[in-house]
């Protein structure tokens, strides 16, 4: 959970980006550090306690994919792609690799605010709902106080996203939610349109509680409309 200022990791190679996202977000009260690639954005994040990393993918030395997939081996931190390349295969990859949003330059100053306050709120440990209790759905069990999900006793190495979309799943068990509706219920009412999120997300869920992921028993796909969980 973040207690006081959040620190707000900027990597890009353009040094005019990199300093117009940082005083943007310390006027608003945020830490900012800043790295030119991705071994500058490794050192940091080793060395500093980052709350949220802001990374583009094109740049020399390492780019934002190694970053990202460096960063995932160690740590569950929110991560948002800025980058020039807005191509669905891109942010794919990305989302792939364990990015949890994707903003495409050009970018407005707030539409960058609200993403990263979105993914903020994501990652603090409460539950959605504000209810007590443990969930039980067949081999998973949640603890929404304690911000863990089980599969047969053993605990799920979930990032705060995973976990939200799962257990939203979980609450509405035997129900068919449109994409719309888990969207702006997990990622925010900024959120709607994104179905590659979606895809990816629920792809990740299935790979992680699924005996069989190509025949998933538990995370159903309702075509055209969105996706219901079965215990």
């Amino acid at each position: 959970m973040i207690a006081g200022t959040p620190t707000v990791l900027i990597v890009d190679d353009e040094q005019r980006l990199r300093d117009f996202v940082r005083r943007n977000l310390e006027v608003r009260h945020f830490d900012a550090l800043t790295a030119a690639n991705g071994l500058e954005a490794l050192a940091h994040f080793h060395n500093n306690q980052v709350d949220l990393v802001i990374v583009d993918l094109m740049m020399p030395h390492m780019n934002g994919l190694e970053t990202i997939r460096r960063i995932r081996e160690d740590s569950l931190v929110p991560i948002i792609v800025l980058s020039a390349l807005g191509e669905e295969q891109d942010k794919v990859q990305a989302l792939n690799m364990g990015a949890d949003d994707y903003l495409t330059k050009p970018f407005g100053v707030d539409e960058l605010l609200a993403r990263i306050k979105a993914v903020l709120r994501r990652s603090q440990w409460t539950a959605p709902t504000g209810d007590a209790g443990r969930l039980v759905r067949g081999p998973l069990v949640a603890d929404p106080d304690g911000h863990q999900i089980t599969l047969r006793g053993e605990p799920l190495e979930l990032t705060p996203t995973e976990f939200d979309l799962l257990l939203y799943l979980m609450e509405k068990e035997g129900k068919v939610l449109t994409h719309r509706a888990i969207l702006q219920r997990v990622w925010g009412p900024e959120y709607g349109q994104e179905l590659e999120y979606l895809r990816v997300y629920i792809g990740r869920l299935r790979q992680k509680i699924e005996e069989d992921p190509t025949n998933p028993r538990h995370l159903h796909t309702e075509r055209g409309i969105g996706y219901s969980f079965t215990a």
